[in-house]
């Protein structure tokens, strides 16, 4: 086992240091000796707000959870050298369990790994930002400010234009899921189900972005999915139950029953422009 000492010089936490990450707590799990490893998931430290497939449920997963949110708050810096051997020592993980996790890092523009240089810290200018687990550290980390603010900003932009294209593509069986969504999000509003009401939101804008007929928009699904997922900054009518913003998703689902797609255009703007908050993110819309 390294030493406290040796875990400060080399910038990587050891297992005790993980609770300065603010990031919401998982059910811990009784750690365990290092043989049993691979018959058990011992707590690495915190791990995110959201159950992401592609970090997966086990020791892989909230290691790449917790390198990520290392890299990405900055702990991490750019060009630092990441040793695999360091790592498996820090957190107490295989061989295995480290290089599967830097595959992943480095899928994400993380980290690279080269021949006679080994596996270092990228910049941010490399980093697959649109990545929903990238989004997820940046929205909890040093950046969240920038994170939200930015994510406001390409939702401007995706949402209205996938609203005006939807009322092109007159599926019924969407049309109906849409309408059931802003009838579960009513119901759970009146029930004070918070949770509920998000799931059915994320549900709603994710239909309606697979309905406006453009492969390119549907594969920006994610990025709104994460965006709904991570609170606080500026906020849309999708962050806060009300009446509003109840109102706005069922002028959607009218205006796309219509035909009219500049109805749901307008509509959806001004879903993202019902808190006064955003304007200092996005213009309100023009009136005509």
């Amino acid at each position: 086992m390294m030493t406290a000492a040796r875990s400060s010089d080399s910038g990587l936490a050891g297992p005790g240091d993980l609770d300065r990450y603010p990031y919401a707590e998982a059910p811990s799990a009784e750690r365990v000796g290092p043989a049993a490893w691979e018959a058990a998931e011992p707590e690495l430290g915190r791990v995110g707000r959201r159950a992401s497939g592609s970090r997966g449920r086990g020791l892989h997963g909230q290691l790449v959870q917790q390198l990520g949110q290392m890299i990405v708050s900055g702990d991490l810096g750019a060009d630092r050298p990441l040793v695999p051997e360091e790592i498996g020592q820090r957190f107490e993980v295989s061989r295995t369990v480290v290089r599967e996790s830097l595959r992943v890092l480095e899928a994400k523009g993380l980290v690279s790994a080269r021949p006679n240089v080994g596996t270092r810290v990228r910049p941010v200018s490399d980093w697959n930002l649109l990545d929903p687990d990238i989004i997820e550290w940046r929205a909890y980390g040093p950046q969240r400010d920038d994170q939200r603010r930015e994510l406001s900003e390409l939702r401007w932009t995706i949402e209205p234009l996938a609203a005006r294209l939807a009322a092109g593509h007159g599926r019924d069986d969407i049309q109906q899921r849409l309408g059931d969504m802003v009838e579960i999000m009513g119901h759970a509003m009146g029930q004070g189900d918070a949770l509920t009401y998000a799931r059915a939101d994320a549900e709603f804008h994710t239909l309606l972005i697979q309905v406006a007929g453009n492969r390119m928009l549907e594969h920006l699904h994610g990025i709104v999915s994460a965006a709904l997922q991570v609170s606080g900054g500026p906020v849309t009518g999708c962050d806060r139950p009300t009446e509003a913003s109840l109102t706005h998703h069922l002028r959607i689902v009218d205006s796309l029953a219509a035909g009219d797609g500049a109805g749901a255009e307008a509509a959806m703007r001004q879903l993202l422009t019902v808190h006064p908050e955003v304007e200092r993110v996005v213009p309100a819309p023009r009136e005509h």
